[in-house]
């Protein structure tokens, strides 16, 4: 009686299991994609209500004595730009250029305080802001 696995069993075993991470790894990858870009959608919708909430106090979005706008943390994949002034804002989310984003279909984000949304550089934003 023969124990263990022979050689030509190991190689099934591992050809298999390339197999399978060849199927799965781009899937995977896809959803972290996804995720990411659901979770950079979230941080420009934060990003603009404290700026609204800030506009709604001091009746302007730049800083006043009295009313500072502290904007959430930047993501993993993305870094949150803001440009304003008394009347209007424009938040950018911009890609950092390691990771898994740098090469993403969307590309970077942008809002501003009209709720018009925006992907500079992207060739097909299609479904960029629905997570």
């Amino acid at each position: 009686m023969q124990q263990g696995l022979s050689l030509i069993e190991l190689l099934i075993v591992v050809a298999v299991s390339g197999i399978l991470a060849a199927i799965a790894y781009p899937a995977y990858n896809e959803q972290l994609r996804r995720a990411a870009r659901s979770e950079v959608v979230g941080l420009l919708h934060d990003a603009a209500l404290r700026l609204e909430r800030h506009h709604a106090r001091s009746g302007q979005y730049s800083d006043t004595d009295q009313h500072q706008v502290s904007l959430p943390a930047d993501s993993r994949y993305y870094r949150l730009q803001l440009q304003r002034d008394d009347a209007s804002f424009r938040l950018q989310a911009q890609r950092l250029p390691t990771g898994l984003m740098a090469q993403d279909q969307c590309a970077d984000y942008q809002l501003d305080q009209a709720g018009v949304r925006s992907n500079p550089g992207s060739q097909d934003a299609a479904g960029c802001w629905s997570g």
